[in-house]
């Protein structure tokens, strides 16, 4: 079991499914980091807004 957290209410659970709201619930945890990523390059484009 892995712990999920709530991309619209903000709520953790452990259930693939929000039960506060019923939307999908996601992983919060950021990607490994690996310095041959491939997709840094337009991550880091897409943080500065360019």
């Amino acid at each position: 079991m892995h712990l999920l957290k709530c991309p619209r209410c903000h709520q953790y659970t452990l259930k693939e499914e929000c039960p506060a709201c019923g939307i999908k619930a996601v992983n919060p945890k950021p990607a490994r980091f690996a310095p041959q990523d491939p997709y840094g390059k337009y991550r880091r484009l897409m943080k500065k807004g360019c």
